[in-house]
């Protein structure tokens, strides 16, 4: 065997936990013509192997939501029960990036080790936070709570891509933010591409139009170019923020419609 035939496969699931309103208009920079809605939904995601599970992102709290007038639907942490992952075990936590809605709740991991680009950190505590436009997206006990935790020993840096375990891949992809980084996993229909917010929505990418909240838009467009050459086909990229994905995805089970859907399985439409 070669490749990935010769690599472990694991399952993948989207779990969403939030949601809000919103206009085509705020998704896109440059605005758009079409004033029509275009909500986003907020996912954690869990990748499930045999020998070896991670979660990627850890959402936000009921009181962030509240204060950000964000629809919380359901706590991130304890919906990972749903797909089998318990956070008081989980012993490692993928974070995309540090802003409010893949950062919060990191404290309900008491023993996993978080995995981040040096980058991400460097600008979350450097000179461009003193910037409203840039600082707003991040939580700043957040941000205090990971510098804690990088002296308690328990953050894993990265200058670039990294092998985590066999089939597991980080993949660094700044603009939306500095040390913005997705995740490459095999599974049995091959390498899924979880985007977070490389991409928010499938038109960002597909009519490369990046999202407004920008570090540097150069860097945003290209990595659009790094999600499609680390993807199969343009079915195997997974946005962060898009509600298709719960209707191009199946359920693990009838009653997590609408909650859960499974990334390791074609989707249905």
């Amino acid at each position: 065997m070669s490749g990935a035939d010769a690599l472990p496969t694991y399952e993948v699931y989207a779990i969403r936990y939030a949601t809000r309103d919103g206009r085509r208009a705020e998704n896109f920079i440059g605005g758009d013509p079409h004033d029509a809605p275009m909500p986003l939904d907020y996912y954690v995601w869990a990748i499930v192997g045999q020998e070896r599970s991670f979660v990627v992102d850890t959402g936000f709290t009921a009181e962030t939501a509240q204060r950000r007038q964000r629809d919380f639907l359901r706590c991130p942490v304890e919906a990972l029960k749903l797909v089998g992952l318990d956070a008081a075990t989980v012993t490692d936590v993928i974070l995309t990036h540090l802003h409010y809605d893949h950062v919060g709740n990191f404290d309900r991991f008491p023993h996993a080790t978080f995995h981040l680009q040096e980058a991400e950190m460097h600008y979350a505590v450097g000179r461009y936070m003193r910037y409203r436009r840039l600082r707003h997206s991040y939580e700043v006990e957040d941000v205090v709570g990971m510098v804690r935790a990088n002296y308690a020993g328990r953050v894993r840096f990265y200058e670039g891509g990294a092998e985590l375990a066999p089939g597991v891949t980080l993949h660094p992809a700044p603009g939306h933010s500095a040390g913005l980084q997705f995740v490459r996993v095999n599974t049995r229909r091959g390498f899924v591409v979880l985007a977070s917010d490389v991409t928010h929505f499938y038109e960002n990418m597909d009519t490369e139009r990046p999202y407004v909240t920008a570090f540097h838009i150069g860097c945003m467009l290209e990595g659009f170019d790094k999600l499609r050459a680390a993807a199969p086909t343009p079915d195997h990229i997974v946005p962060g923020h898009d509600p298709l994905v719960m209707q191009r995805y199946r359920p693990p089970r009838p009653e997590l419609e609408g909650i859960v859907v499974r990334l390791d399985v074609p989707p249905a439409i």
